[in-house]
């Protein structure tokens, strides 16, 4: 069962308003579920969106943020925030408390924390379930990206398939709570 479940996301809004739109859904629908938000803190762009949604719908949320950021930007209310020292700090928090994760448009610092917690499924490191909400196909060019490493020869199919990629927020919560994990060693022929 996910109680609680760790969103990356974008400081930004993106270029069309679909994508506000549906972090509005996400929000209720996970306030709706009881499923406690943990995310980077930020109060802008999807970020801000998702945290304030949650928020307002009765739910729970819990923001970890790296001092440096803390310092730099506006705040809201959240029901626990955690000040760390240095973004790995803030990543392992993250990782901790989460039951699954989700994957939102944004930047490079999004895709780096998607492909982090990736990383880790495949070591061994959690066998956690991994999603994308694919906005407006969003994430249709990275699936495209782990295909060609399968058929390189980087990455196993069964870690590619591992990824849940879901085009609404139901669809996707369902699929992580039934998720899992193909797991083998990341080593073995």
């Amino acid at each position: 069962m996910i109680n609680n479940i760790c969103v990356f996301c974008g400081s930004s809004f993106g270029k069309h308003d679909v994508y506000q739109q549906e972090v509005l859904q996400l929000g209720k629908t996970l306030a709706t579920k009881k499923i406690n938000l943990i995310y980077g803190g930020g109060n802008v762009g999807l970020m801000g969106v998702l945290s304030r949604t949650v928020l307002e719908n009765g739910g729970e949320v819990t923001g970890i943020i790296p001092k440096k950021i803390h310092e730099s930007v506006d705040h809201i209310e959240l029901t626990e925030t955690v000040i760390v020292d240095t973004m790995h700090e803030r990543k392992a928090s993250m990782y901790s408390l989460a039951d699954a994760f989700i994957a939102l448009p944004g930047g490079i610092g999004t895709l780096e924390e998607l492909a982090e917690v990736m990383t880790w499924q495949q070591i061994g490191y959690h066998a956690k379930p991994i999603g994308v909400f694919n906005i407006n196909g969003f994430y249709q060019p990275f699936e495209k990206l782990l295909e060609h490493m399968v058929q390189e020869g980087f990455l196993k199919p069964e870690f590619a398939k591992n990824l849940i990629v879901e085009d609404t927020p139901e669809q996707l919560l369902e699929r992580l709570e039934k998720f899992a994990p193909k797991l083998l060693s990341k080593w073995s022929t």
